[in-house]
């Protein structure tokens, strides 16, 4: 490794490369597997209204994950260092697009995840200690103005903002602590995801034979309100018209629900702005993407599948909090499933958002290393990692536990939300425009760089990458037509870091004159 030039460049600047093949995979495995994979399904099943196009939903969203991993990985391993798709964007594009996504990451795809994934965390371990809830209030919430938001402090805001405290200082101590942590709790919670796919199937098919004829016996007739794909018109110009509009609807009804089940599978490129410390990472950073991707999604559509085998599909479709993995152990373990469940993704959270904690903060030091960050940002601690970029990741996600959105119904009842809950809503589409121009760049680079050392190539090139990009632009279309309220916003939270460029640029080059 000595003879690597890029391994002795990231060793002056202070990393240790401490994170080999299988740390990497844990980051990428442990990122995308949270909470969502045990509740979204509901949600999906409302949404496309068939056991069938669930599953389809889940194929076009493995499809679109490892078909980016496979392409992703040939810029992880040609710029193996700290700062991933800033880096890409940057190189690919111009210093601009990589800020707008450093930027867009900080503001509020990685320091609010870390805060959803924080209170999730906590809603669980109140299925465990009742005492711990959004509604027990050490601090009621407080209007702010004659605005739809207010602030309070909950016994399950206060846990998980003591989990992000906690985690962001494990993570100043180095990396071997933040690995371990991240081993093991990606083992348990992989293992527990296993588990329940196992136990499912062979539960359901054994003693519940009936629900597993009825939803795979029964496929593509739609539940709800989305019409029947096999509906039969009176004449053939109404049956055509109507077959259009079935498809048309079936196919938006499929991109919306990405919204869901590409959420659950998001953060799966973490790994890359760790790439500074990654062993020998011109091979394990694609080998990594490739076995988390792959290892995940497959575990995904494994889950589905004990899903329908153990619970009806209108059942599903109307379970109470979305909680379709409690529900699926209920079946397993009769009246202990809720609190088993409750472990699991107890488990299954606390490893997510260490993945996120370790990882984030390392786009922000790259960031700061071209002067378009906190300066502090940049600079290694003594244990060799970015600490003062953690602590503000952390603290932007602590301040985004506190606030609420207030919800008036017509009978006057006031219920409270979460704003990084709307903030994640927003910028869902807007990930997915970052996503397409990363994948992009694989394009864009060999052109601009043809002779560039590639120690991995795209697999399937030009194939599988345009393949990518012409399916995630097509959801990335109906999301702005059919959800416009969710996506626009996102547009404008992401062209905020416009002057904010601008500034920080002004502000290096004034710093670099004195």
């Amino acid at each position: 490794m000595a003879s690597d030039p890029e391994a002795e460049k990231e060793t002056r600047e202070g990393f240790i490369r401490g994170l080999g093949l299988l740390d990497s995979t844990m980051i990428v495995a442990g990122s995308m597997i949270g909470s969502g994979i045990f509740i979204v399904s509901a949600d999906i099943a409302r949404q496309v209204g068939s056991p069938g196009w669930l599953l389809v939903v889940w194929l076009v969203t493995g499809f679109l994950t490892v078909g980016a991993a496979l392409s992703y990985g040939e810029l992880a391993a040609m710029m193996p260092r700290a700062g991933g798709m800033y880096v890409y964007l940057k190189e690919a594009f111009s210093p601009l697009w990589g800020f707008l996504y450093g930027w867009t990451h900080f503001l509020v795809i990685g320091t609010a995840t870390i805060a959803a994934v924080s209170v999730a965390f906590s809603r669980f371990t109140g299925i465990l200690f009742p005492k711990i809830s959004e509604s027990n209030y050490l601090i009621e919430p407080i209007r702010i103005g004659s605005s739809s938001y207010a602030l309070s402090l909950s016994t399950a805001q206060l846990l998980g903002i003591v989990m992000i405290v906690a985690l962001t200082f494990m993570n100043t101590r180095g990396l071997k602590l933040g690995k371990l942590v991240q081993n093991t709790f990606t083992f348990a919670k992989t293992g527990s995801l296993i588990a329940l796919i196992i136990l499912g199937i062979i539960v359901g098919l054994v003693w519940y034979p009936e629900i597993a004829a009825a939803n795979f016996g029964d496929l593509w007739t739609v539940r709800g309100s989305v019409q029947n794909v096999g509906a039969t018109p009176a004449n053939d110009s109404a049956a055509t018209l109507t077959s259009l509009l079935t498809a048309l609807g079936m196919l938006i009804a499929i991109c919306v629900a990405q919204t869901n089940s590409l959420f659950s599978a998001d953060a799966w490129h973490n790994v890359t702005f760790t790439a500074g410390e990654v062993v020998n990472p011109k091979r394990n950073l694609p080998l990594s993407l490739l076995l988390g991707t792959g290892g995940v999604i497959a575990l995904y559509l494994l889950a589905n599948i004990a899903y329908l085998v153990t619970l009806r599909f209108e059942d599903m479709q109307k379970i109470p909090s979305d909680r379709v993995g409690s529900a699926t152990a209920d079946v397993i373990f009769p009246g202990a499933g809720a609190v088993i469940m409750a472990i699991a993704i107890m488990i299954s959270t606390f490893g997510c958002n260490n993945g996120l904690i370790i990882s984030g903060a390392r786009a922000y030091y790259a960031m700061a290393k071209d002067g378009l960050f906190f300066k502090a940002a940049g600079e290694l601690n003594k244990f060799h990692v970015p600490a003062w970029a953690i602590v503000i990741q952390g603290i932007l996600s602590v301040l985004y536990v506190l606030p609420r959105t207030v919800n008036q119904a017509a009978d006057g009842k006031v219920t409270y939300g979460n704003l990084y809950g709307d903030l994640l809503t927003y910028v869902i589409s807007a990930a997915l425009i970052f996503y397409i121009l990363a994948i992009a760049a694989v394009f864009v680079l060999r052109v601009k760089q043809p002779d560039a050392e590639r120690p991995y190539k795209a697999f399937g090139y030009p194939i599988i990458p345009a393949l990518y990009i012409i399916g995630a632009s097509i959801i990335l279309v109906v999301l702005f037509v059919y959800q416009t309220t969710a996506t626009w916003p996102g547009l404008v939270i992401v062209l905020t870091g416009v002057p904010v460029y601008f500034i920080w640029k002004a502000m290096a080059a004034n710093t670099a004159r004195q």
